[in-house]
């Protein structure tokens, strides 16, 4: 069904529903499009290849936009992406070996400390606004420079951390990695939230690459349904983000805990059901 015409158009609907929920969560949409083509019997190893051609299409055009804008810092993405391009090999390989049922409680698993971590960023982002000290001493966009090569140095130990676990997270569930990167990087890195949101975007631009080059390697990847995905999540997006601001925050973080919540149970009874029956 979802190698024909009308199966690439319902895809594409499904990318803008999932895409529009990101961007109204502010999650990635690998979370969200992983569990909607297990739906269609997709292996769930299948399910993640296909799911990293939507996070490369979203993660390349929201980059090329904050690099128009002069808002990424290319330096520490490409940090980030050195460590994470080897792991998510690592990732998909073992993505390839690790049965089913255990992936999908896996996947169950990521999907409730999501909870949690979306919980820290919003905590570390508040906490950020009440120590600003000053706009030319302290800013919450706080960057790394050239002419500050101590910073980097001293920072190069917790962003090899960052990148290889986010590497790991994206070639074995298929998602973009940047809800754990983000709150990492806000801790560790001493980032402003929005800073750290377009750094580990740009540095998802290769991670993807690299986990779907494992992928495609391993023959997991359905290309024609994952770039109709990819599309309508970029479109969703766009649509869920402007949506946001016309929601109560207490509305959003309640919808954010119960769809997840949701899906965890929805992949936790798969891997049940596919234990039982596999």
């Amino acid at each position: 069904m979802l190698e024909t015409p009308s199966g690439w158009a319902l895809l594409f609907l499904i990318g803008t529903f999932t895409g529009t929920l990101s961007g109204l969560l502010g999650i990635g949409g690998g979370l969200l499009m992983v569990p909607a083509l297990t739906v269609f019997n997709v292996p769930l190893v299948q399910a993640t290849a296909t799911s990293l051609v939507g996070v490369f299409l979203s993660s390349v055009s929201g980059s090329i936009r904050n690099l128009r804008a002069g808002e990424l810092n290319w330096r520490v993405s490409m940090l980030l992406a050195l460590f994470g391009i080897f792991t998510a090999q690592v990732g998909a390989w073992l993505g390839d070996r690790i049965p089913d049922a255990f992936l999908s409680l896996a996947f169950a698993g990521l999907l409730l400390v999501t909870i949690y971590l979306i919980h820290l960023k919003q905590q570390l982002k508040r906490k950020q606004s009440a120590d600003k000290l000053s706009a030319d001493k302290l800013s919450a966009e706080k960057e790394f420079t050239e002419d500050d090569p101590f910073s980097q140095t001293t920072q190069l130990l917790p962003i090899a951390g960052i990148g290889l676990l986010a590497g790991v997270l994206s070639g074995l569930f298929g998602v973009g990695g940047g809800v754990v990167m983000v709150p990492l990087q806000m801790l560790f890195l001493a980032e402003g939230i929005k800073s750290a949101v377009r750094t580990s975007l740009g540095a998802i631009v290769a991670i993807a690459i690299s986990g779907l080059a494992q992928h495609a390697w391993n023959h997991n990847v359905l290309w024609i349904p994952g770039i109709c995905l990819g599309l309508g999540g970029i479109f969703g997006a766009q649509v869920g983000s402007r949506l946001l601001p016309r929601l109560p925050d207490q509305t959003v973080n309640l919808m954010f805990r119960i769809f997840l919540i949701g899906l965890s149970a929805y992949m936790a009874m798969r891997a049940i059901a596919t234990w039982k029956w596999g």
